[in-house]
């Protein structure tokens, strides 16, 4: 929640140095045109699933002689290199045409032209008004004409992370305890204050991980093409609802071969819902407050990050059957908001200003006659 006002002062380019990931979709998504955003903002997700399933594969490699610690600092390596290749990364030139810079805007498009061997197209790019230079405030997501779909946003994006980080939880929990029911064994902890235990995974519980983790392929996929063929809402409720199906599924006594077709079939959806909410909120909020909107959404998911452990682990060892369901409860709630959400921003141009977002009121007779 502290690095929007980062993003916005210093700029789209320098929010990376961070190492906020999730803010990359706001560079990105300014430089795309509005007939092929999705797809490219999409497909660039398979490093995401590249780097899950070889985070799978590390773990199986360092975890059982290591441990934790090495694990976490072979998985810091990729950041910092990272970190270093930001320094040639271009600034968006939407974000400086919005802060007064012209010519910084025009540098950045003729680069990019230069790179493509492609000639800049005829015409100049529109110097930006006195509201869209004004620079975006958190309370500005909150008024009125924004408001409700900011909250909307807020709930899709906490649902989003609080699932997708508790399938994964779920994953590892429910194959640690097999015993042909729902996949785990609900061990009651009776009174002590605290419990500890922690099993090592076997070889056979990462193997069922890494299928698990491939599940964001097919999710991915399948997103891109039901966000260009119903549009952002409406592929974001459907995979909302689905993943909550399955998660259902789960609560079935069955084996264990089945529930990890359960726990894939989850996993692909709510990587795509997931998606889904990365699209239509840089398409929603103006160039003025994207940096802004986007960060506050991200704010959100992080609180359903940080609850989703005490549901997925601490819960599940009272009842499996219960910390289960309220992962597909909380996403039939997100597929209502979904649904909810005011407008599609399929085959939408970007917005610089919050009047060009806004809906327009439709005019009153009175008005149309003076």
């Amino acid at each position: 929640m502290l690095l929007p006002p980062v993003k916005y002062c210093k700029g789209r380019k320098a929010e990376w140095n961070f190492l906020k990931i999730c803010f990359r979709v706001t560079l990105y998504a300014e430089f795309l045109p509005s007939k092929s955003r999705a797809t490219c903002v999409t497909l660039v997700e398979i490093f995401w699933a590249v780097g899950a399933c070889f985070e799978v594969l590390l773990a199986l490699l360092v975890m059982p002689s290591l441990g934790w610690q090495w694990l976490l600092g072979f998985s810091a390596i990729p950041l910092l290199i990272f970190a270093v290749c930001c320094v040639w990364l271009p600034e968006s030139a939407r974000y400086d045409l919005t802060r007064g810079h012209y010519d910084s805007a025009v540098k950045t498009l003729e680069r990019i032209a230069k790179e493509n061997g492609k000639p800049m197209p005829l015409g100049k790019l529109v110097e930006p008004t006195v509201e869209s230079v004004k620079r975006g405030r958190f309370i500005d997501l909150l008024k009125p004409e924004m408001r409700r779909t900011t909250i909307l946003l807020w709930i899709i994006w906490l649902v989003c992370a609080f699932s997708y980080y508790g399938i994964v939880l779920l994953t590892t929990a429910l194959f640690e305890h097999p015993d042909g029911c729902h996949g785990t064994d609900v061990q009651s902890v009776g009174d002590q204050a605290c419990f500890l235990e922690c099993k090592t995974l076997t070889r056979d519980d990462y193997k069922d991980l890494t299928w698990t983790t491939f599940a964001e392929f097919p999710g991915l996929f399948l997103t891109a093409f039901l966000l260009e063929k119903i549009g952002r809402k409406y592929t974001m409720a459907l995979e909302f609802g689905v993943f909550s199906v399955f998660v259902f599924f789960v609560n079935i006594c069955t084996t264990r071969a089945l529930l990890t077709v359960f726990l894939f079939v989850a996993r692909a959806f709510i990587s795509g819902a997931f998606q889904g909410a990365y699209i239509y909120t840089p398409e929603f909020y103006p160039t003025s407050m994207r940096a802004m909107g986007l960060g506050a959404c991200s704010g959100m998911a992080r609180v359903g990050a940080i609850v989703t452990p005490f549901i997925a682990q601490v819960l599940l060892k009272h009842s499996a059957y219960f910390a289960i369901s309220i992962y597909g409860v909380m996403c039939l709630l997100a597929t209502v908001a979904s649904l909810l959400l005011p407008f599609e921003t399929k085959g939408r141009e970007m917005k610089d200003t919050t009047a060009e977002v806004a809906p327009k009121k439709p005019a009153r007779v009175e008005d149309e006659l003076q």
